[in-house]
């Protein structure tokens, strides 16, 4: 039994765990009806690392451990899926030979259940791939160009992997604090129209923080809104909005990897944690099909190359001439829906009331966005010299051939 179960969870990666039976003759059952009993509170991330301490256990021809960690994890987690699925290969594996993860007599594996099945095998690999995949220490999403101060903490989604990665931004630093199992639209990723069942791909941040208790048990613990569509969005043309991070309802600890109407959805316990700890408006959110993680100091070069640019951009704002600033500008800019030729009246009444004063850039943050094209997101204070307060600005800025121009600005 021993070999049996490590060869069958552990040989072939594409033959992990996978279906959620209460007790092996009964797991279509416990698949289709989570049972509804009374769950302990969660720590974030704990039941997941429960799991993979199970499949180790496996691993080690240790059936009779992981079984009890396994009843244990059920008991605790009773709509925890893919846990279910787990205990019930176990049981069943003490009382007959295992053709497959989840292996259900045929009487009961019928049509309706295949899908699930298949949904919770692929959930089984994202989580145990997680797992071998870490990110290596002390290395960051290469979208994470420079965060001020302001931006305590980010989040990079990982589509591919179906991972969040929290992030805190310390002193010496951005820091990962955390990652979690997520969930993306049902088409997959790159959402381009309303109703398309995709999951967005850029650079958003968090716009507001929902009171549960206004939402329906569908979404869980809570929700975060963020920006999308976003200013690059709106210039290709995207539609669509409503994209949240939010949480399950009662009846599911986690969802399919494929399984939402574009948000990014995780397990209570996980969003709990992110809604205790980011701030509204300033905590970005990546989402990209791939991440690519980089050593902090191999930024160094583009931050300082960046950093000229906009250098040059606000010596030409100091100095007050309205043809060098203009020139930053792309032909197609807009600003909420004006045009470049619209703005440019309240640009030069920017600049009236300047008199010379010149400004100061504050809390300046770049997030990079790589596609078709090469997109900056630069958010900064604009304080001006002599004044005790200021206002928050957000720019999009457009790499064309050798030279950066901003297509987007405006107060936020």
């Amino acid at each position: 039994m021993k070999k049996a179960l490590t060869a069958l969870f552990f040989v072939a990666p594409c033959l992990l765990p996978v279906f959620a039976p209460a007790r092996a003759e009964a797991a279509t059952k416990a698949v289709a009806r989570p049972a509804a009993a009374p769950q302990r509170v969660a720590r974030d991330g704990e039941a997941e690392a429960r799991l993979i301490e199970i499949y180790k256990l496996i691993g080690q021809a240790a059936p009779r451990e992981a079984l009890r960690k396994a009843e244990s994890l059920v008991k605790d987690h009773p709509n925890f899926q893919l846990a279910q699925l787990v205990y019930g290969d176990l049981l069943a594996g003490f009382t007959r030979p295992l053709r497959a993860p989840g292996d259900v007599p045929e009487i009961t594996a019928n049509k309706a259940a295949a899908p699930l099945l298949a949904e919770l095998r692929q959930e089984s690999l994202l989580r145990l791939r997680a797992l071998r995949e870490r990110p290596a220490p002390g290395t960051v999403p290469s979208q994470f160009l420079a965060l001020s101060p302001r931006n305590k903490h980010a989040i990079a989604v990982d589509a591919s992997r179906s991972r969040l990665y929290l992030f805190e931004n310390t002193p010496t630093g951005i820091k990962l604090v955390a990652d979690y199992y997520i969930s993306v639209g049902k088409s997959g990723i790159e959402k381009s129209v309303e109703g398309d069942l995709r999951t967005p791909l850029g650079v958003y941040f968090i716009t507001s923080n929902l009171d549960p208790k206004s939402l329906r048990d569908f979404y869980g613990s809570g929700a975060l809104p963020i920006n999308y569509p976003n200013q690059l969005d709106v210039k290709r043309g995207k539609t669509g909005g409503g994209i949240w991070l939010h949480g399950t309802p009662p009846a599911q600890f986690s969802r399919a990897p494929l399984s939402t109407d574009g948000c990014v959805v995780l397990a209570n316990p996980d969003l709990e944690r992110i809604i205790r700890t980011v701030e509204v408006r300033s905590t970005p959110v990546v989402i990209a099909h791939s991440l690519k993680w980089v050593a902090p100091q191999s930024l160094a070069s583009d931050i300082k190359s960046f950093e000229n640019v906009l250098q040059d951009w606000h010596s030409a704002k100091s100095s007050g001439d309205i043809a060098k600033l203009t020139a930053w500008y792309t032909p197609d800019f807009t600003s909420y829906g004006k045009t470049l030729a619209e703005w440019t009246p309240a640009l030069q009444s920017e600049l009236k009331q300047l008199g010379g004063r010149g400004i100061q850039l504050k809390d300046v943050s770049y997030l990079r966005w790589t596609d078709s094209a090469d997109t900056m997101v630069v958010t900064f204070g604009e304080l001006v010299k002599g004044a005790r307060t200021g206002r928050t600005k957000r720019q999009y800025w457009v790499r064309q051939g050798s030279q950066w121009k901003i297509f987007f600005e405006g107060a936020i």
